[in-house]
């Protein structure tokens, strides 16, 4: 069975929606994700606008100014939705696996 398109987020795909919780251009956006990751986790230009286009074609974010060839995004409704269930999910797995190694921390 074909997986749905945006279905699970990779972290790249997670960290730029959460970003546009409040208006950035792909500068803003990448500079956001760098501090809030503490320089783990860097997206190239061409990573960072081809998710854009795939985000806002699927309603997810929507171009909020564009000056000359300078656009700024923000999440949509919908954005934030699926940026919920992926942080529900996310949280899911940490549950499990905590769970699994504290279980294994005692037996030793």
């Amino acid at each position: 069975m074909a997986r749905k398109k945006f279905q699970t987020l990779t972290e790249q795909m997670y960290y730029i929606l959460l970003s546009l919780n409040e208006e950035k251009c792909g500068v803003d956006i990448c500079a956001y994700i760098r501090t809030l990751t503490h320089n783990r986790v860097l997206i190239g230009p061409g990573t960072l606008y081809t998710l854009l286009l795939d985000f806002e074609q699927e309603g997810l974010i929507k171009v909020t100014k564009i000056e000359g060839r300078k656009k700024s995004y923000i999440i949509t409704d919908t954005g934030r939705e699926m940026l919920k269930k992926e942080y529900k999910r996310l949280q899911r797995q940490v549950e499990a696996g905590a769970g699994l190694l504290e279980e294994n921390n005692e037996k030793q």
